[in-house]
């Protein structure tokens, strides 16, 4: 019997534990370590940020659910790797050795690379975990009752961008509905070399498209820009050229802001000798194993991707859900090969797949792969994926419930994103 660890308990270690326990069967021991006990469902932070949801909405208690198929929860989180002899430390102090382990940690929230930033002593606030967006939805409540300059955006080194614009349109939408807006000036700044990128060099269209939903909803713009400093109701945004040289610099105030931060990797992770890059991210071959230690895989934000292209101010590459299941499914299969003594040789799709809400409206992202040149580059906006995006949460929350090992964004975002292009087809047949 092998005992396998998952270390993480999000998107990404959620789904390898279900998704172990079908595949391998109950012969295996697997433990999954998170810190704290609910999972948060992330892309609906947004949404909870501006009082569309309630936390009890989009969390769920991870170990009365995992328990249910027989696996141990843990919730100390991972103080310490010990990958020379195979085993973690947890923050509560037990040692346990792995077979396998599964790095599904996501990021490390780098806020200290902006001062000022970060709800944790920062001005600004983030929708990156559910605590940080329910810490949004109180900031954003006492903002309502005196409104003024809004600021969203992603600082230089974020490579998760479709949230930052996600947040802004339903901020819009919301200051509508509240009959609000017209008190209310809105800047989007980002380090994208220009709206749209998204950190994958432009999704077919998507510059002109999301230039356009920011200008229809009056929102103005400073892209190729470095947020170099936050106080109190102002900020320091320096536009760059396209050499990267400092071009201008603008005092932009705001009474609410969120900032998305860079990422790095977590500490217990950035430890471990030979295991990361510099930035703390786990290098992983094709097949999400590391080169250094066999029996160390791992998905999702954590693993170490080099940005699509070179850009005047950085922006890393994003990781969306539908590749985080694809490099779930290329690990389960290949522990489940290496236990039969099988070449385990699978390898995973690192497809950019997106729906991104915008209150009343969306936009979906397809770049297959995500690094050019592409088989597929695709983007649409419409009423149909902000409803999409609703359905995907349910249907998510109710994996997460039961346990299923179904792969969602295959099966149900696809299979939308399937459907609209065909009308497409139709309309121009």
């Amino acid at each position: 019997m092998a005992r396998i660890v998952v270390m993480g308990a999000g998107l990404g270690g959620m789904s390898a534990a279900y998704e172990l326990r079908e595949t391998l069967g109950k012969g295996h021991e697997i433990v999954l370590v998170g810190l704290g006990e609910s999972f948060g469902f992330t892309p609906s932070n947004p949404w909870l940020a501006v009082g569309w949801r309630k936390q009890d909405d989009i969390t769920l208690p991870v170990a009365e659910h995992v328990g249910r198929h027989e696996i141990r929860f843990e919730g100390s989180g991972v103080a310490r790797i010990e990958a020379d002899v195979a085993a973690i430390v947890t923050g509560s102090g037990e040692r346990i050795s792995y077979d396998y382990l599964l790095i599904c940690t996501g990021p490390k929230l780098a806020f200290d690379e902006v001062p000022g930033s970060g709800p944790e002593g920062g001005w600004t606030q983030s929708i990156c975990t559910t605590a940080h967006a329910a810490h949004a939805w109180e900031a954003y409540q006492a903002f309502l009752k005196k409104p003024g300059p809004v600021v969203i955006g992603a600082v230089a080194g974020a490579s998760c961008f479709g949230p930052a614009y996600e947040f802004a349109m339903i901020v819009d939408a919301d200051l509508r509905k509240r009959k609000l807006r017209d008190r209310v000036p809105m800047t989007f700044v980002t380090s994208e070399p220009y709206i749209g990128h998204m950190g994958l060099g432009g999704v077919g269209d998507s510059r002109g498209l999301m230039e356009a939903e920011l200008r229809q909803r009056h929102i103005k713009w400073i892209a190729n820009s470095k947020v170099t400093e936050v106080r109190e109701g102002e900020m320091t945004v320096v536009e760059h050229d396209a050499k990267g040289q400092p071009d201008a610099s603008h005092q932009v105030p705001f009474d609410f802001a969120m900032l998305l931060p860079a990422f790095k990797g977590v500490d217990a992770v950035a430890a471990v000798e030979g295991l990361c890059n510099p930035r703390g991210f786990v290098i992983v071959d094709r097949h999400q194993r590391s080169p250094k230690y066999s029996n160390i895989f791992a998905a999702g934000v954590c693993v170490a991707i080099p940005p699509v292209e070179a850009t005047p101010v950085p922006t890393g590459a994003p990781k969306t859900g539908f590749m985080i299941e694809s490099m779930v499914t290329t690990i389960v299969r290949n522990i489940q090969a290496d236990l039969k003594g099988e070449t385990a040789d699978f390898q995973g799709t690192w497809n950019a797949v997106c729906l991104a809400d915008m209150g009343d409206t969306g936009a979906a992202f397809v770049a297959l792969p995500q690094i050019p040149p592409r088989n597929v580059t695709w983007t649409r906006i419409g009423k149909w994926v902000h409803l999409a995006k609703i359905g995907f949460e349910k249907y998510f929350l109710y994996k997460m419930r039961n346990g299923t090992s179904e792969p969602i964004y295959e099966k149900y975002i696809l299979g939308l994103l399937g459907i609209e292009r065909l009308k497409d087809v139709k309309r121009s047949s």
